[in-house]
């Protein structure tokens, strides 16, 4: 794991439906605390120099904009659940700013559904407007993120799509290279300090498999209720572990807080921050002060605290 500081900011931090519910009048989806306002999960992570979106729900567009965000470098999937892979559409506004395709990491499984959800994208010859995306496969094991910036211009070509334009003023179609392994050796740059390794974390959710991402000292974990024994090696000398669950009862697909509790404990990290969270529980400062007792009855090391959206943790 490379020694590099990181800083992440929770985007979102509620349940596949957010907080509050539509029709909902229950107290926490009532409440006027900006803490309780929750958009779909969500986390941008700055990293090395890189700005990494981790997932991209339906409220992508509004994140981007409350976020200020101007520029991504990377988009890493967890899953293909349509909360966090329901916004993808609107990269094209990067796409414009940027003239570059964006860079999507997925495993084999969240390509498929892609396929299907975006057709349009995947077409040879794209309707005008259409996403832009090069998709890089990853699987459950390290990967590295290219430091180094991309040559050549995304142009849009009048009834043809989108080409890249290289230095020469030549053309180069964007679908020859759309789909590709991040652990491809050509495409990676020779230079250690060119290129930043992320390292990736098993779990499941219900048995789909989820993954989880460690920057650093910073790991992000949501929409699991298992991870593997084996997988806690990688969140050893954590900082900051973020991590999911969504009420009190046990759930079929996500961790309950007694589950996540005990992980919270198994890991040690210095800060635990509960996301994915669910209009079950009470309102942040009263949630807070209940998380407190919790860990201290337990005797749970970790300072477990609810994220909300706009935290920055670093």
């Amino acid at each position: 794991m490379q020694d590099l500081k990181a800083q992440l900011q929770f985007l979102g931090t509620g349940t596949s439906q957010g907080v509050p519910i539509i029709a909902c009048n229950c107290p926490v989806c009532q409440s006027s605390d900006a803490r309780d306002k929750r958009l779909r999960s969500s986390a941008l992570v700055s990293y090395a120099g890189l700005n990494i979106l981790i997932d991209a729900g339906p409220d992508f567009r509004q994140q981007m904009l409350s976020a200020k965000v101007e520029h991504l470098d990377a988009i890493l999937l967890t899953h293909n659940h349509k909360d966090h892979t329901g916004g993808l559409d609107d990269v094209r506004a990067l796409n414009y700013v940027d003239r570059k395709a964006i860079k999507i990491y997925c495993e084999e499984g969240v390509l498929k559904t892609l396929k299907q959800e975006y057709s349009y994208a995947f077409e040879e010859f794209k309707y005008p407007g259409a996403p832009e995306w090069q998709i890089f496969l990853i699987e459950n094991k390290e990967f590295y993120l290219s430091l180094e910036k991309e040559e050549g211009d995304l142009v849009w070509v009048h009834d043809k799509g989108y080409f890249y334009q290289m230095p020469d003023g030549s053309l180069r179609q964007t679908m020859s290279k759309q789909i590709i392994s991040a652990y491809d050796e050509s495409i990676l740059p020779q230079k250690s300090n060119d290129r930043v390794l992320i390292q990736t974390i098993r779990g499941y959710h219900d048995k789909m498999p989820v993954l989880g991402y460690r920057f650093g000292n910073i790991a992000y974990i949501t929409d699991m209720s298992s991870i593997p024994e084996e997988e806690f090696a990688k969140l050893q000398g954590l900082e900051h572990l973020s991590l999911n669950t969504v009420g009190y009862k046990k759930h079929h697909s996500h961790f309950s807080l007694d589950e996540a509790l005990s992980i919270a404990d198994k890991v040690a990290a210095k800060h635990t921050w509960l996301t994915h969270l669910s209009h079950a529980f009470p309102s942040y400062d009263s949630f807070a002060e209940e998380l407190k007792a919790l860990c201290l009855e337990r005797n749970i090391a970790s300072e477990v605290a609810p994220a909300y959206d706009g935290l920055i943790i670093r």
